[in-house]
């Protein structure tokens, strides 16, 4: 099914929108414990479980306005659901923490993969929209590929050293921003590689 254009601010709100919620509602609900089935949770854990089901309401309207979801997103709603509920049975939020650094690292690992067969996957993801030779899509492909280890990386090392309260403004603005930040310095800088389509030329 082609995917149906909407307004791209709406597009960012569902998108963003369910991490930033996260992130304030962790600020009201941080310092409170919560008894749940007998059971008590801290706010964190609390506001990990609140994130669920915003998050498959947003992806839920964005289908509907779209008509289309990545595999990403996809991917990223089954890792929530799935730390998330690992995170509520355990009682342990450390699962929710890990969960940013497996997605990077999956990432790393897929671009990792096709790197060694002599394939770009971001290639096939992202040609229609930016054209562009096979040696910049290898270029860019294996920058980005560093670039998720790194963050991976960089969410172990930060939830297992340093506060809750650290950890979730680094996920929620930090590793978003530096990532935003990373593409775009990398598409200014792998210009050359641009092709020029007959669409690009008309306009």
């Amino acid at each position: 099914m082609a995917e149906k254009a909407i307004n791209p601010v709406v597009k960012q709100v569902l998108e963003l929108g369910p991490t930033l919620a996260f992130f304030l509602i962790y600020l009201r609900i941080r310092d409170e414990m919560f008894t749940i089935g007998g059971t008590e949770y801290t706010g964190f854990i609390v506001a990990a479980l609140i994130f669920i089901p915003i998050l498959l309401a947003a992806m839920g309207v964005l289908w509907m306005l779209t008509g289309k979801l990545s595999r990403m997103q996809v991917f990223t709603a089954f890792m929530v659901i799935f730390f998330g509920g690992l995170t509520a049975y355990f009682n342990d939020e450390r699962f929710f923490k890990m969960k940013t650094t497996i997605v990077y690292g999956v990432m790393a690992g897929i671009l990792g993969i096709g790197l060694l067969r002599g394939q770009s996957y971001l290639q096939y993801v992202m040609e229609e929209f930016l054209p562009m030779e096979k040696e910049g899509w290898m270029i860019f492909t294996r920058r980005l590929c560093y670039m998720f280890a790194a963050l991976g990386i960089a969410n172990e090392v930060i939830w297992r050293t340093q506060s809750t309260d650290l950890w979730v403004k680094l996920e929620t603005f930090a590793f978003p921003v530096v990532l935003m930040v990373f593409l775009w310095v990398q598409i200014y800088r792998l210009q050359r590689y641009f092709i020029d389509t007959p669409e690009a030329s008309e306009k």
